[in-house]
């Protein structure tokens, strides 16, 4: 049975991952329980935000052909999945939608691909949509491979018309609608198959890990050359803590394939085949196993740096450790380095108590706190940081490509603060249903805090998506959040009454019957400064004149912050609470006079 391997390759929401099910569906790789959509999405966060976090691959037979897919994350916050799978596969199928065509993460997930030298196929998803131009964006997505210095081979892309949630694949716009049959053919026709090359050394490279409470690591790659079986001896490549290569030796005692959504035990695994290896658990994303006498590692999988940091600490509020199973520092450190063995797009540097985590953007910082509180961890973070670097002797700073989907009539007070915040506009475009498309060079740096503002000002109609470009020379201060915080002086239960009185002060976030302690923020001021207030003051019961009144107090609903509003909303001088039941956030010195005192005048 012949081999082709494959990555599905998109930007953020084109309809990746319901490929996948109609594929799999097609082949009959989904039994009547598992053909739920999304399948391919599992991790309950996945689900929830309708995005792809972590890659995962699946198989297919087809006409006496296993065809490996694995799909893979749109989002550049987790390039780091992308970059490294894309090692596996000979080709990739790049998913634009027909209405939007080519948007940011189309043109960062494409380049990687190019730049490995991998085969194209180009599907146009959602032809089903009212008013497409499907020419136009065939023609744009021409100019992006030009672009990208993509080779004479790599333009000629063969183009598949499809409407993944109807369940249809075409090669010509025109043809009636079939199955996914088309597109399966065109794989065949067009992705090579993989070297059958038994007779070689065994070679298999690591590039996504998993665990099982039964087996330990299980390591996910692809044979490269060679065979191997259940019990034989293999010599592992890899890098120690100080970076140093080592060689040690280590017996297969377990071996998987893949097809659909299962893996299959196996006792011998071939060329070209992406298999999952149990039982060696030294073996981490990058290494090399083989059965060479003189073994040479592959190439180690190298990912673009980090760009923004967090500090996690232990909680410390007057709350800690009333919510949460996982309090400790020890905890804390053993969750974050246990990230590291599987996401290498991040790292973890201790700093005393506190861990500053590096990330390649707000969203993977906030997928991995999510990921905690729902493990039963409490943690303190502080406001993201981008990480600046010094070269030749000038500070430097990340800045990104951004492009924003605006109606245009709240385009005005959107394009002034990502002016304000050292944005610099490259072009505009007028798009239909009075909609403009703009697109904007910005430091990393400005574009925190931004996500939630936007939502607010386009009233939840804008869409914005960004990639990092390069560090540029460092452009200036930005000015931090332009309204001060709401903050609690006392601790209790905040009362009806005191909230009805503060509400005009600001936007408040809690609502009655909250606990509250002492420095913890409960809103948003209306002016630029801080304004401490008592939420759980009690109406005096010796005034009778306005016995009955309490009926009539009409508070304003509060404002529910999500984790990055949460994480958007942070100043310098605080952080945020995270625990499995809530988040809220406060002063890092909570005393109102001990925080005066340490203002600079």
């Amino acid at each position: 049975m012949s081999i082709r391997n494959v990555a599905i390759i998109a930007h953020v929401d084109h309809g990746k991952t319901t490929l996948i099910d109609e594929i799999l569906s097609h082949c009959q790789g989904l039994d009547q329980k598992e053909s739920a959509t999304r399948v391919m999405d599992s991790n309950d966060i996945e689900k929830e935000r309708g995005i792809t976090i972590l890659s995962k691959n699946t198989a297919v037979n087809y006409k006496e052909h296993k065809i490996n897919i694995i799909d893979t994350p749109g989002h550049s916050d987790f390039g780091g999945e992308v970059e490294r799978v894309l090692r596996m596969v000979d080709a990739c199928l790049l998913i634009i939608d027909a209405g939007e065509g080519p948007m940011p993460q189309t043109r960062f997930v494409l380049k990687k691909a190019l730049e490995l030298g991998h085969k194209i196929i180009l599907v146009l998803n959602k032809i089903d949509k009212p008013n497409i131009n499907h020419e136009k964006v065939i023609e744009d997505t021409f100019e992006l491979f030009l672009d990208l210095d993509a080779t004479d081979e790599q333009i000629e892309f063969p183009v598949i018309y499809c409407s993944a949630k109807q369940g249809f694949a075409k090669k010509n716009f025109e043809d009636p609608d079939e199955d996914m049959s088309s597109l399966l053919e065109c794989i065949l026709e067009n992705v090579a198959q993989a070297p059958d090359d038994q007779e070689s050394a065994f070679q298999f490279q690591v590039t996504t890990l998993d665990y099982s409470d039964y087996l330990g690591r299980i390591c996910i790659g692809r044979v490269f050359q060679g065979t191997v079986q259940v019990g034989q001896d293999v010599t592992l490549l890899g890098l120690n803590e100080q970076g140093e290569e080592i060689s040690m030796k280590h017996k297969i005692t377990k071996l998987f394939s893949f097809i659909g959504l299962k893996r299959i035990e196996t006792k011998q695994v071939g060329p070209g085949d992406i298999v999952a290896i149990a039982g060696i658990p030294e073996m981490t994303i990058g290494d090399t196993l083989t059965t060479d006498e003189n073994p040479e590692p592959l190439p180690r999988i190298t990912i673009d740096p980090p760009t923004v940091a967090m500090q996690f600490m232990v909680n410390d509020s007057p709350f800690a450790g009333t919510e949460g199973k996982f309090v400790t520092s020890r905890q804390i450190r053993e969750r974050l380095f246990k990230e590291l063995l599987t996401n290498l797009s991040m790292s973890v540097e201790q700093q005393g108590e506190a861990f500053k985590v590096s990330g390649r953007g707000e969203l993977q910082l906030a997928i991995l706190i999510e990921n905690m509180r729902r493990e039963g961890f409490e943690i303190a973070v502080s406001k993201p940081q981008v990480i600046l670097k010094e070269i030749d002797g000038s500070k430097y700073e990340p800045f990104e490509e951004l492009t924003l989907d605006i109606p245009e009539e709240y385009s005005g007070s959107i394009i002034q603060e990502l002016n304000r915040r050292k944005g610099m506009m490259l072009k505009m475009d007028t798009l239909e249903g009075g909609f403009v498309r703009v697109y904007y060079e910005i430091p990393t740096r400005g574009l925190i805090g931004f996500r939630s503002f936007f939502l607010t000002e386009s009233r939840g109609k804008g869409s914005m998506t960004g990639i990092f470009k390069a560090y540029q020379p460092y452009a200036g201060d930005i000015e931090s959040r332009q309204r001060g915080a709401i903050i609690s002086m006392e601790n209790g239960v905040t009362s009806g009454f005191a909230l009805f009185n503060i509400q005009d002060r600001g936007e408040l976030f809690i609502k009655p019957q909250t606990k509250v302690y002492i420095g913890m923020i409960i809103g948003l001021h209306a002016k630029e400064t801080d304004l401490d207030v008592n939420p759980v003051k009690e109406k005096k019961l010796t005034n009778m004149r306005s016995s009955g009144a309490d009926d009539a107090l009409k508070l304003v609903p509060p404002k529910k912050l999500s984790l990055e509003q949460s994480m958007d909303f942070l100043s310098n001088d605080e952080i945020l609470e995270v625990t499995p039941d809530s988040l809220r956030l406060r002063k890092k010195i909570l005393l109102p006079n001990m925080r005066k005192r340490s203002t600079p005048v």
